[in-house]
């Protein structure tokens, strides 16, 4: 494999790391299902905190699979995977082009 695939790779690391969490594959299909969903109401699905929720969309949120939406004083959050699925495209290309 030549420099642009490990960059792409490594370009990944970080995606495949917010999505290796438990809590946060919780939310994301709890999104797909409901969204848009404030934190509040994806704590009333989880067993976790209101801060702890928070920490984990600001990881999904970082990592661009969740968006943010201010209305009025509520904030909702929605899935936002353009990003994510187009850099997992990038790599498996590279993969099948240069695995063969």
């Amino acid at each position: 494999m030549g420099q642009k695939s490990i960059e792409i790779f490594r370009a990944c690391t970080p995606l495949f790391q917010a999505l290796s969490d438990s809590y946060r594959q919780d939310i994301i299909v709890l999104l797909a299902e409901k969204e848009p969903l404030t934190v509040n109401e994806i704590t009333e699905h989880l067993t976790l905190s209101r801060p702890a929720v928070s920490h984990h969309l600001k990881i999904l949120r970082d990592q661009k699979l969740v968006s943010l939406e201010q209305k009025g004083t509520q904030r909702f959050y929605s899935l936002e995977l353009d990003h994510a699925a187009a850099l997992l495209k990038e790599l498996v290309g590279t993969i099948e082009n240069h695995c063969e």
